[in-house]
């Protein structure tokens, strides 16, 4: 990613990658020049591919991979701590243990078939012009719908549940303690898809402030990690109502909001 990134800094206004990317244009000497400039800069060295040939799938495939792998694997630390703690203690028995890195396969096939589906969806969306080719919502509804739709999974019944057995994965472990490789490998796809079930639609984010903004990569990745070491899920609620103003702040501010206002008010 950050060679993706760095690719485009000397050609690209890198506001037009989501919020919070135009930090980069000071780089690029972009910062200075007025915004019907940048624009004309991007549409002549920008990315503008709407068909993608097979290495693009493949660019934009480890470009998700880096993602997940990012934001994800630090969200998952209770879960490699609680493995490796009963391991430790089986170990004291004399008992044999299966390596973590097994758990952490199973855990990580997970994810990386959410980025082959992530992929695909971008892809699709990316011909269908509903995405620019630089990944960026290519109108405020699709942005905001995307950012409620998000907010309002963060009080559904199935993140709680599964939050709260990534929040406690001891006793899964616990109950369903193996020596087998295959058993570990598949109680990291069940960690993993506890997982999905928590944080899939805060990734799917990104494809209302931009699939390649490294920024809110940072910044989902850091809200998915309190979320799971939090006791409270008063976090979640919080994020919740936070992402559900702002695609209703974005939809009333879309051309379809603003029609709307002028014709009732």
């Amino acid at each position: 990613m950050g060679a993706m990134i760095a690719g485009m800094v000397a050609r690209t206004d890198m506001a037009t990658l989501g919020p919070g990317m135009g930090i980069f244009n000071r780089i690029n000497g972009l910062d200075g020049l007025s915004a019907e400039t940048r624009a004309a800069l991007t549409v002549l060295c920008g990315p503008v591919g709407e068909v993608w040939s097979l290495s693009d799938w493949a660019i934009v495939f480890a470009m998700w991979v880096a993602m997940v792998m990012a934001m994800m694997v630090p969200t998952a630390v209770p879960v490699f701590r609680a493995y490796a703690d009963l391991g430790a203690e089986r170990q004291l028995r004399g008992e044999t243990i299966v390596s973590p890195v097994a758990l952490a396969l199973g855990y990580l096939a997970v994810w990386i078939a959410f980025s082959v589906v992530a992929t695909a969806a971008q892809g699709l969306l990316t011909q269908a012009r509903l995405l620019t080719p630089a990944g960026l919502p290519a109108s405020q509804v699709l942005a905001a719908t995307t950012m409620i739709a998000a907010g309002l999974y963060q009080f559904s019944p199935l993140k709680w549940t599964c939050l709260a057995r990534c929040r406690t994965p001891r006793p899964f472990f616990a109950d369903s303690w193996t020596n087998r490789v295959l058993g570990v490998f598949r109680q990291g796809i069940a960690q993993g898809l506890d997982c999905m079930g928590c944080c899939w639609a805060l990734m799917v984010v990104m494809f209302a402030v931009g699939v390649m903004n490294v920024v809110w990569i940072a910044v989902l990745g850091a809200i998915m990690t309190i979320e799971k070491l939090s006791p409270s899920f008063w976090v979640s609620r919080v994020i919740g109502l936070v992402f559900i103003a702002w695609g209703a702040a974005l939809l009333w501010g879309s051309p379809a909001g603003t029609a709307l206002e002028a014709r009732f008010f």
